[in-house]
């Protein structure tokens, strides 16, 4: 069975010494009261909340998976996950980074990142439960109205009710101009909604006693496409208006989807037979609202790949150094045994490495995407907060799409490390690539983000955001640019950030003959900029590492080494993806369609 120990020490290195978190928290005022000892309190024992609960209840609940009684229609989910979600709600963790207006504890979002990545780590099935309320509840905060926000937003707050995102239709997925759900209008001022939703993560459950849907649909004037679309909220139980539960509504789970991975979670079908639901925001002006959701969404993938890479990394490296199996090339290192630990074998190295430098970058990243957040959502300086809220945009479609992506990689890697036994269900690496693989695919797949990076966040605007984060690099570069020891690092983090400026103008001016060239070239692009952000994370935690190399805290020594093994091994596929790139339009197109 699988293991995970919360790493601690890492999370604390990029908070207080990476990004300096608390001081740039207690500048906001929702925060000025953070210090510290709160934070690490906090992660201790989310820590030791993932580790104790969660983890130990993972690989059970990917063998049990969920069941749905088709008479009743009500799901219940694998032994244990209904404990251990009144242990979170006992212990307060919903609420973490709520609005205290609502009975939240007004934490930062960086720090509620870091506990979803080690419950991510433990148990991604059970942790998208939670995760999804999140959503909601942004949803509801940014667009609901007063009587709804006082209704829902408490209860959402405590965990007590858990809340969902119904957008996908059997015929439409990313594509929800093409949605036919219906919401049809009544007397009192709600609407009666009728129409079927499909892969609704958590859609069914029997963990809190009610569910709250956030649901898509069109009204009967709404115009074609993407501009006809309503949202609305449609509670499993109709809610009285003295926050008391009513009726059961007809919204009901129809099937539960078989899936590859995460048979944990209730990915349920979800049908609508005339289901009482209250409009969000304005008619016709759903997707606004939705999106808040789909970008905490998207935040929440990039975080469960992390969390993934992180957990096989750790699982993998305690293999490798207890398994025995052949000896070195260049003579046994373990004399007193009949074979070598795999460890000591260099291609078994770069799969563990691998995993690391893409767990540790991740997290870096991820941390500092939060913490951009956090001053978007919480500055008082309404200059500082759209510099931060457009940051933010242009890097969430690389935090969903190039972690996801290296959580793949990673995963793959670390049951290759196991060899067979990495097939084996009982050693629970196998999970780790199953869970993996949808992250790369829900929430609007890789290349609809990299679609919306290339055309609507660096194209659409000219590169003015991609500039603005640019020119941090190019600081950083002038900065430490006379530091012999830094050049390993800082070299190639100048020499990428001077050709993605080439490469992005190059791209720019073939799409203005042809768009095409966007789709053609969007993939590889994500990743060569995913690359930038990772090297100018890593180039900025190997400058620490060095100022500490000889403190004698092996910490330190293991991070040059990872951010050295980035920079030689990973960094250079960048030149492959350039090239693939400037390849363009032709080599795709050029096949007629009949000869495929």
């Amino acid at each position: 069975m699988p293991q995970y120990n919360p790493p601690l020490r890492d999370m604390q290195f990029v908070l207080h010494e990476l990004l300096h978190a608390v001081d740039e928290l207690k500048l906001l005022p929702a925060h000025a009261e953070v210090d510290e000892d709160t934070v690490n309190a906090v992660l201790e024992e989310g820590g030791k909340f993932a580790a104790e609960i969660l983890a130990p209840i993972n690989l059970s609940g990917d063998a049990e998976g969920c069941v749905l009684d088709k008479t009743t229609h009500e799901v219940k989910a694998p032994k244990g996950f209904k404990e251990a979600y009144a242990q979170y709600v006992e212990g307060g963790w919903p609420a973490l980074s709520c609005d205290p207006e609502y009975g939240g504890q007004g934490l930062p979002v960086l720090l509620n990142q870091f506990l979803y990545e080690m419950m991510n780590s433990a148990n991604q099935a059970w942790t998208m439960y939670p995760g999804l309320s999140h959503g909601a509840y942004e949803a509801l905060h940014a667009h609901g109205t007063p009587e709804q926000k006082s209704t829902y937003l408490p209860k959402l707050t405590s965990g007590v009710w858990t809340g969902t995102m119904c957008l996908t239709e059997p015929h439409c997925g990313t594509d929800l101009g093409l949605l036919r759900s219906k919401a049809e209008p009544q007397a009192d001022g709600t609407y009666k909604i009728t129409g079927q939703k499909i892969f609704i993560s958590a859609g069914e459950h029997d963990l809190a006693e009610n569910i709250i849907h956030l649901v898509l649909a069109r009204l009967p004037d709404a115009p074609q496409g993407s501009k006809g679309i309503s949202l609305f909220i449609v509670p499993k139980f109709k809610v009285n208006a003295d926050g008391s539960l009513g009726e059961r509504n007809p919204i009901y789970c129809g099937g539960l989807e078989h899936k590859m991975g995460i048979h944990g979670n209730a990915t349920a079908q979800m049908v609508l037979d005339g289901a009482v639901g209250t409009m969000v925001g304005q008619p016709n002006k759903g997707l606004q609202a939705m999106f808040v959701m789909m970008n905490a969404a998207r935040l929440g993938v990039g975080n469960q790949s992390l969390g993934l890479t992180e957990v096989a990394y750790q699982n993998a490296v305690a293999y490798a150094k207890d398994r025995i199996q052949m000896r070195a090339l260049s003579g046994p290192k373990a004399p007193d045994k009949p074979a070598d630990p795999i460890i000591v074998h260099p291609d078994v190295r770069k799969m563990l490495l691998t995993a690391r430098a893409y767990a540790e970058g991740g997290r870096a990243l991820s941390a500092y995407v939060a913490l951009q957040l956090d001053k978007a959502l919480s500055s008082d300086d309404a200059d500082e907060a759209k510099a931060c809220e457009d940051e933010v945009a242009l890097l969430t479609p690389i935090i969903k799409a190039f972690i996801t992506d290296n959580g793949w990689i990673a995963t793959s890697h670390c049951m290759q490390v196991f060899g067979g036994h990495g097939y084996i269900h009982e050693w629970g690496m196998e999970q780790y690539v199953r869970d993996a693989r949808i992250n790369m695919i829900y929430e609007g797949t890789n290349t609809v983000q990299a679609l919306d990076l290339l055309g609507r966040k660096i194209l659409g605007n000219n590169g003015a955001t991609l500039k603005k984060f640019g020119k941090k690099i190019a600081e950083f570069v002038e900065e430490e640019g006379t530091s012999e020891a830094m050049q390993e690092f800082i070299n190639p983090l100048a020499d990428l950030g001077d050709k993605v400026t080439k490469l992005t103008t190059e791209i720019g001016m073939k799409a203005f003959q042809n768009p095409d060239e966007v789709g053609a070239a969007a993939v590889d692009y994500l990743r060569v900029v995913g690359h930038l952000t990772f090297a100018y994370m890593w180039a900025r935690m190997a400058k620490l590492a060095l100022e500490k190399k000889d403190s004698g805290d092996a910490f330190y020594t293991a991070k040059l080494s990872t951010a050295r093994f980035y920079f030689a091994k990973l960094l250079p596929e960048t030149a492959g993806l350039i090239r693939s790139c400037r390849a363009g339009l032709s080599p795709l197109m050029e096949m007629d369609e009949a000869l495929f």
